[in-house]
């Protein structure tokens, strides 16, 4: 029995010098990397702000918190919420097509190419230019927040998508062309319902990156509780800024909890 397990592991591949080389290339990398980083200490201003920081999260401005006026804070969130949801929305539908139509084993490889190269190219531009970018056309506001969320949706989502899409059993396409469907109809018909699961979990996952991405996008004018925030940074008004970012973080945690609960019960079924 001994022998056999000897063998065994002598028929084991030798994998001690490739670790030892990823760990060289690695460490290498970080080296390379550190150099060009200075650490001069923190400025006085800088230690003023953290101090701020910290006061205003002990103690908020809670009448800020229950004021519910527009320049309030639960106007404000609720205002980031519907932009991230109707961004989420739209970058969720609109990436339907698109995600089908870059997917090789749906259409021929040049098309399905030529669609993914545009997929790359929106994820390839931040969220904050093509803010800045929807601003000159739409001008700042809300709409502004949910054009830049649509178009940010669309290229992770697509993404997402095809790896689902290209994941079906082909036996499904097949029995389908045998009958005599088109692209449409093996669509509509034999692969979006196998897909929906899917297709809802990833649009909850991105909703959850469009919340946090909201705040950021509200501080270049496209809406939400961001420009608030970064008036009341730069102010100094810490008691605001604490009221701000509790509530902030009592939002994220909440909607963290209820999506995660949210996506296990599609993808597991579990409660």
């Amino acid at each position: 029995m001994s022998e056999n397990i000897i063998a065994k592991l002598n028929e084991e591949p030798k994998t001690i010098w490739v670790r030892l080389i990823t760990v060289a290339i690695v460490v290498s990398l970080m080296t390379w990397g550190s150099q060009s980083l200075h650490f001069t200490g923190f400025t006085d201003s800088g230690l003023n702000v953290a101090k701020g920081l910290v006061n205003g999260l002990l103690h908020p401005n809670v009448s800020l918190i229950f004021d519910m006026s527009d320049s309030g804070i639960p106007f404000l969130l609720l205002q980031t919420i519907a932009i991230a949801v109707l961004g989420t929305i739209i970058g969720a539908i609109l990436a339907i097509p698109v995600s089908f139509l870059a997917s090789t084993n749906i259409v021929p490889k040049p098309v399905a190419m030529l669609f993914r190269a545009l997929i790359l190219l929106i994820r390839t531009i931040p969220a904050l230019i093509w803010a800045l970018v929807w601003i000159r056309v739409t001008g700042p506001g809300p709409f502004c927040g949910v054009v830049t969320q649509s178009v940010c949706s669309i290229g992770m989502i697509s993404k997402m998508y095809i790896t689902a899409i290209e994941d079906l059993n082909t036996g499904i396409l097949e029995s389908l062309d045998a009958a005599g469907c088109t692209t449409f109809q093996k669509i509509r018909c034999g692969i979006l319902p196998q897909l929906s699961a899917s297709f809802i979990s990833t649009a909850i996952y991105r909703f959850d990156i469009n919340l946090k991405d909201a705040t950021i996008l509200g501080i270049v004018g496209a809406g939400g509780i961001g420009s608030p925030l970064n008036n009341a940074i730069s102010s100094g008004k810490w008691s605001n800024v604490g009221a701000f970012l509790l509530t902030l973080i009592l939002l994220v945690i909440l909607i963290e909890y209820c999506s995660t609960k949210v996506r296990a019960r599609l993808a597991h079924g579990r409660k």
